[in-house]
């Protein structure tokens, strides 16, 4: 067991997950429960699913929830994409997310990595 805020690529899943939400702030209204409430839900559930991960006893449940990060980072992958094509997310804002996106599952690539040579 671990502290979560610890890990630098936790800070940078919490760091992506406010920007997310200053990005998405002023969607309209009917995206609240569309891709407004996705993109929230997919890069809060980076941060979250590490956090839970530190809070298991094993790393191999550790390794676990860092690949449920990596599937919610993929997802956030698509959903920039998604809201500057449907001209609710400016090209810098999408470029933006989609950058910290990449180096996050970069990372817990690498983490995961690191943690298979440690057992």
């Amino acid at each position: 067991m671990q502290d979560f805020k610890k890990l630098i690529v936790w800070k940078k899943a919490h760091e992506l997950a406010l920007n997310v939400y200053a990005a998405t702030r002023y969607f309209p209204a009917e995206e609240t429960f569309g891709l407004r409430s996705q993109m929230r839900r997919a890069s809060s559930s980076i941060g979250i699913n590490i956090a839970e991960g530190c809070g298991r006893t094993s790393q191999t449940e550790l390794r676990r929830c860092l690949r449920m990060a990596q599937g919610s980072a993929s997802e956030l992958a698509y959903e920039p994409l998604l809201a500057r094509d449907s001209k609710l997310l400016s090209q810098s804002a999408h470029q933006r997310l989609t950058s910290e996106t990449v180096e996050i599952k970069r990372m817990t690539t690498a983490l995961i990595r690191k943690l298979r040579t440690e057992n």
